[in-house]
């Protein structure tokens, strides 16, 4: 028979940086907190994400910040206004690691790591007397509204005053966040928008020439040039990165969501990209209008345009024999080189995810109005941010506002 478990005031299911805050403001508080994680261990996708150096948050300007959002930057920054980034620096230096702004207003401990910060989170966690339960996966309620949850043992139920689901979105799904939760959230009749790819890599179709020659290779700077729906253009610039398939890099996940939706909408979305920001036309139309003598044509792009290697590549790719022997149309394909993007990459393949649990089926604490005593926080909620820093920063500012909203919710009730 099942095991039943009448310990916790609070059940706290997924052991990412949302699920972890809100243990940690739950039991200041005064809460007995149980946290419920399905893998081996607690913040395992804290930690990949820290493998390259943990970008934990940014140094932008709160109005800019806020921005970063999108159509959802009013919910969210009523989160951040409680614990934003200056918050989430304070927190990280109370656990002995401190930070520093990178050179493009990143913020990184000093160190770089993110496995120092969780083991002393989870220390902490530990000795303030928060109980930790691995190996334990979720799979919805009893008839009678308990936790069930499955172990190495068999099945186990838990009885919860409250709940915050901290389970993530779709995303990196071997390291758990893997959208189980939407069917068991949905009979239950939490409004859920699909799960879909964010800060993702698009297909393009390469040839076989240039996958397997320059897949991995960077295009920086560049800058980008797409319309949105209205028609209206607009740029930025940053990097990316040539892949087998398509192209992916910071510069396209900042644009994912755009280019991610004129995908579901049109079937396919154009992009176009400056190899050489700062060169204008007239330069480049003087310099590779020049006679080339005994120089190749590589050559000449890399006198002339300082073009070279994979944006060299780019231009074969998109440009027949005659097109590149019309030195007008080489300029403006360098100017504005054609991208047709024809789906993103998959969501097991994403930094993130969007969609979730729509914000509208919470109230202002994160509780599940269909479920009273249920809090959602983290990435299973209907946002998204590009990479930077601001997707932390959320999830944290999130996991802080659900364990609060747990705390004043319990306050209300009477004790069982």
């Amino acid at each position: 028979m099942p095991e039943t478990n009448t310990a916790s005031r609070l059940a706290i299911i997924g052991g990412g940086p949302a699920g972890l805050m809100a243990a940690e403001t739950a039991r200041a508080a005064g809460l007995s907190v149980d946290i419920y994680e399905a893998k081996g261990s607690v913040g395992r996708k804290l930690l990949i994400a820290g493998k390259g150096g943990l970008n934990l948050t940014h140094s932008d300007p709160f109005d800019v910040f806020v921005r970063r959002y999108g159509e959802r930057s009013g919910q969210v920054a009523a989160w951040l206004r409680d614990f934003d980034a200056d918050a989430l620096r304070e927190w990280a230096a109370g656990l002995g690691v401190n930070t520093f702004v990178g050179s493009s207003g990143r913020v990184f401990p000093q160190d770089l790591k993110a496995a120092p910060l969780l083991r002393g989170w989870v220390r902490r966690l530990r000795e303030q007397g928060v109980r930790f339960h691995v190996q334990h996966r979720w799979l919805g309620w009893t008839a009678d509204g308990h936790l069930r949850f499955a172990t190495a043992d068999g099945e186990l139920i838990v009885r919860a005053e409250a709940v915050v689901l901290a389970l993530g979105g779709g995303s990196w799904p071997q390291l758990g966040s893997d959208g189980a939760w939407q069917p068991v959230l949905r009979e239950r009749g939490v409004e859920i928008a699909p799960l879909l790819p964010s800060n993702c890599g698009f297909d393009v179709g390469w040839s076989e020439h240039l996958a397997s020659r320059h897949a991995g290779a960077p295009l920086k700077p560049v800058v980008a040039y797409w319309r949105d729906q209205h028609g209206v253009e607009h740029n930025q610039q940053g990097e990316c990165v040539i892949t087998a398939t398509g192209i992916e890099g910071s510069l396209i996940y900042a644009l994912s969501p755009v280019l991610r939706d004129a995908i579901a909408r049109d079937g396919q979305t154009n992009l176009h990209l400056d190899l050489v920001p700062g060169h204008d036309e007239r330069r480049l139309l003087d310099g590779l209008g020049k006679p080339r003598g005994s120089r190749s044509f590589s050559e000449h792009l890399r006198r002339e345009a300082g073009l070279t290697g994979a944006k060299a590549a780019l231009l074969y790719e998109v440009l027949d024999k005659r097109q590149l022997n019309d030195t007008a149309t080489v300029v403006k394909t360098i100017k504005r080189l054609p991208l047709v993007l024809k789906g993103p990459r998959p969501m097991e393949e994403a930094i993130s995810s969007a969609g979730g649990v729509r914000l509208e089926a919470l109230d202002e604490n994160l509780m599940v109005t269909a479920l009273p005593g249920v809090f959602a926080a983290g990435e299973m909620l209907d946002w998204e941010a590009p990479t930077g820093g601001y997707l932390l920063t959320a999830c944290f500012a999130s996991g802080r506002r659900a364990g609060l909203g747990a705390v004043t919710w319990l306050a209300a009730q009477p004790r069982r």
